[in-house]
């Protein structure tokens, strides 16, 4: 087996994913093979894998900064939440059945041997397995056995290290606290801890690094400063949409694309490479906000629910403001549930989303969709028809979409039209996750909302150099050398 380090957080969100992404090119960089491991994940936000299955985006992420392709064994359970308290299980890639919260408590203790058999296949052809835990190890109040913290850590005997946020406020008594309310066993395996996200002056945290290592008898392996280039990759949680990104170079004559932040929002990571144009001002509208009415383009992204949330759009108004934008001569494009929203209705016969069979949608295009018990899965290429532009993405969804204007279609991927437009050309749709990230077709869609230079931006080399820039600025402030010493003397045992 290879030497593997497991990163738990003091909490979500605390910046787990991006360090173990920057800590896996580090160590790429170091002439390692690295490979990324997630026993557990709770993400809409899922990518497609070379092998055919479906895994986080942060694992997508991960595996891109190692260099390596990305792999379900990387992710072997991934939950898509539907509602307020079931989830999609997906296990190794492909989907398992639903649970709400409480059944999926006592389901998950079987599937540890299938996560372990998963970390023993990514573990083969490494030298290191970067592991990355979910929510906190402090969680004792949850039934069940553990399997995405201290439960796999003991079941593959790996180290851990703890992450805090000290963004957040607090860190000191976040970390103490996991110190005190976890069990004697656990409290050994953690074997030192990282403050992540520090703005200012480091040295002023001296002092706290004293007295955690005093209270605790855990090291620091280093405190992380905030690092501002981190929005040019993908977010794993839609609670980053919550949080402003400033386009610094934006004109003022931006080109203007409003989004509704849905409440079951997917693959939102759609919307990455719009931020990283310089003159366009993506606006996430948050629900009790209205649409903006000067946008160039609205922009209706993908849903892990695509009934409840047409419901949810309609109870935030935002179907008024959609048709009044369109009445004004505004462009419209859908992606995946956002397009299957444009049509004239969404039936589920089967009920794989919930207990809603049928929606009238917002009929701004002549389609009508019936969702399907079987998941279209895979990574595609094709073509933009009305530029002849290359597009290249991922499909990940339920169910077709048939209709008039679906004779005229947005895009040809593998040679079968796919979307649809409208007879005015002004409200189109597809079901192509990750479109944009094509870079000649982005400009010339661009610049049908409005005239503008092409602003050069090559998206996937400004993800490459983002993160190559985390780990050098993770070389630089952890101890990378000390990590390496635990999870080697580990692996020794």
């Amino acid at each position: 087996m290879a030497a593997a380090l497991m990163f738990q957080g003091t909490g979500s969100d605390v910046g787990k994913s991006l360090m173990v992404a920057g800590l896996s090119r580090a160590f790429a960089n170091r002439g390692l093979s690295v490979r990324p491991f997630k026993p557990q994940n709770m993400s809409n936000n899922a990518a497609v894998t070379a092998d055919g299955g479906e895994i986080g985006r942060a694992q997508h992420l991960q595996a891109l900064a190692a260099r390596v392709p990305a792999s379900v064994h990387m992710n072997p359970v991934l939950l898509k939440p539907q509602s307020e308290t079931g989830a999609q299980i997906v296990v190794h890639g492909r989907v398992r059945g639903t649970a709400n919260a409480r059944e999926y408590q006592e389901l998950k203790a079987g599937l540890l041997d299938e996560v372990l058999e998963s970390f023993t296949t990514t573990s083969r052809d490494a030298d290191l397995v970067l592991v990355e835990g979910a929510g906190s190890p402090a969680e004792i109040n949850l039934p069940g056995r553990d399997i995405a913290n201290m439960g796999f850590a003991a079941a593959a005997d790996i180290p851990v290290l703890l992450v805090a946020d000290i963004d957040r406020g607090g860190v000191i008594a976040a970390v103490v606290g996991t110190h005190a309310v976890i069990a004697g066993a656990a409290r050994e395996r953690i074997k030192g801890y990282v403050i992540n996200k520090f703005r200012g002056d480091i040295s002023l945290f001296d002092g706290g690094l004293r007295e955690i290592t005093q209270r605790t008898g855990w090291p620091s392996m280093g405190i992380a400063p905030y690092f501002p280039d981190a929005v040019h990759l993908p977010p794993e949680d839609a609670v980053a949409l919550d949080k402003p990104r400033t386009n610094k170079g934006a004109a003022i004559k931006a080109i203007k694309i409003a989004v509704p932040k849905l409440s079951r929002i997917a693959n939102f990571d759609d919307l990455d490479p719009l931020h990283g144009e310089p003159d366009v001002d993506v606006v996430i509208a948050s629900p009790g906000q209205v649409l903006p009415g000067d946008a160039d383009l609205i922009l209706l992204p993908g849903s892990k629910n695509t009934i409840a949330d047409l419901a949810f759009l309609r109870e935030q108004g935002w179907d008024i403001d959609i048709l009044a934008h369109y009445r004004r001569g505004g462009r419209i494009l859908g992606i995946c549930g956002g397009y299957q929203m444009l049509g004239q209705s969404i039936t589920d016969p089967d009920g794989m989303e919930g207990a809603s069979r049928h929606a009238s949608g917002l009929g701004l295009l002549d389609i009508e969709t019936v969702l399907s018990l079987e998941k279209r899965l895979g990574e595609c290429t094709g073509t933009h028809l009305e530029s002849g532009l290359e597009v290249r993405g991922y499909e990940i969804h339920l169910g077709n979409s048939e209709g008039p204007d679906h004779q005229r279609p947005f895009l040809h991927i593998n040679g079968a039209s796919d979307g649809a437009r409208s007879p005015d050309g002004r409200v189109a749709g597809c079901y192509l996750h990750g479109l944009l990230t094509s870079d000649g077709f982005r400009h010339a869609f661009l610049s049908g909302l409005r005239p503008r230079a092409d602003s050069g931006l090559v998206y996937d080399e400004l993800v490459d150099q983002t993160l190559d820039g985390l780990a050098g600025h993770l070389e630089s402030h952890l101890d990378l050398d000390r990590m390496l010493e635990i999870a080697d003397a580990a692996q020794a045992k």
